[in-house]
């Protein structure tokens, strides 16, 4: 029987270290991006996400470290690295004076697309990124989110096979959103795609991992799952009854497997409940039987989930950043 050789990370991040005077922007982080994968790269502003895709995307030098793009060294085969990569800055340097297409057309000679090719890619991208009706229009007369958007078709025009995006949603609004969301999922069927971003209900939907950076160092590298998992702790269930607050805030107390009962506030006739298990017990049964027996309408019986908003807060919030 013969063994699978191991996939070569298609990014590959070890001991990533950038110094500036005093400053220590990145310190000694180590991380990687499987081929095909679209991971999440979180951190509040300042810890030193940018630094690392200017590093990572050639364009800045590391004091310390190594990155690895396709198995190639970024530091010794810059330029065969640049060709794999699609990066979008945060923000994109475009000619205002040129128009949509015009732009595209100078980008495809660039980056070294055939002539019979440039109009078949030029167009599909257009479509892509949702600019077929400006594709003649002066790129210094577009919005913000239009301007994005032309960032981002530039940055597929070659079909790379790795993408780096720095925040590709921003100026966009809620529908433009949705649709590079949407298409960021699509390309990660053929392309491996590194999304730093604030929205992070955008990182859930998208990301198979996320990595959260804060103070220069790697705080956290999981799915957004199992890092949501690893803040719950013990199980909380939200509770709204139509009943007297005293006497059911009593009752659920004597239910086996509660260690607390918090009382949130009254509603309507009745009142709502926190309500936290001993251990890993789930109470909803329990709960619902009580309310059955006691007659309480119940109108609320749900589990409380820690969002990604909540570890990520969790995680670069403390002292020392809760390195992982």
């Amino acid at each position: 029987m013969f063994e699978t050789a191991p996939m070569t990370p298609a990014i590959e991040i070890h001991g990533l270290t950038k110094r500036y005077e005093q400053l220590t922007a990145l310190a000694n982080i180590s991380f990687d991006v499987a081929p095909g994968e679209i991971m999440g790269f979180l951190g509040p502003n300042g810890a030193g996400k940018t630094t690392a895709l200017r590093i990572l995307t050639g364009l800045l030098a590391p004091t310390a470290g190594s990155v690895r793009v396709d198995g190639l060294d970024v530091a010794s085969a810059s330029l065969q690295v640049r060709r794999r990569i699609g990066y979008l800055p945060e923000q994109v340097a475009l000619y205002p004076e040129l128009r949509v297409q015009e732009y595209l057309a100078y980008r495809a000679i660039i980056k070294g697309l055939a002539p019979k090719a440039r109009r078949g890619r030029i167009q599909a991208v257009l479509e892509q990124c949702a600019l077929t009706d400006v594709p003649r229009r002066l790129i210094g007369q577009l919005s913000k989110g239009y301007r994005q958007r032309v960032g981002l078709a530039d940055c597929l025009l070659a079909e790379p096979k790795i993408l780096i995006l720095d925040e590709p949603t921003v100026g966009l609004d809620p529908h433009q959103i949705r649709q590079t969301r949407e298409l960021i999922v699509a390309l990660g069927r053929r392309s491996t795609i590194l999304l730093s971003t604030h929205i992070l209900p955008e990182v859930e939907m998208a990301c198979q991992r996320v990595t959260i950076i804060h103070q220069g160092r790697i705080v956290a590298v999981d799915s957004p799952h199992r890092l949501r998992q690893r803040l719950a702790g013990a199980r909380i269930i939200r509770v709204q009854l139509r009943a007297d607050p005293a006497a059911a805030e009593a009752a659920l107390k004597h239910l086996k497997g509660v260690a607390r009962v918090s009382l949130q506030g009254h509603v309507d006739g009745g009142a709502a409940f926190e309500i936290e298990a001993a251990g890993d017990t789930d109470l909803r049964e329990d709960i619902f039987r009580l309310a059955v027996e006691q007659r309480w309408i119940l109108r609320e019986l749900s589990q409380v989930q820690a969002s990604l908003e909540d570890v990520f807060i969790h995680l670069t919030t403390t002292e020392d950043g809760g390195a992982t």
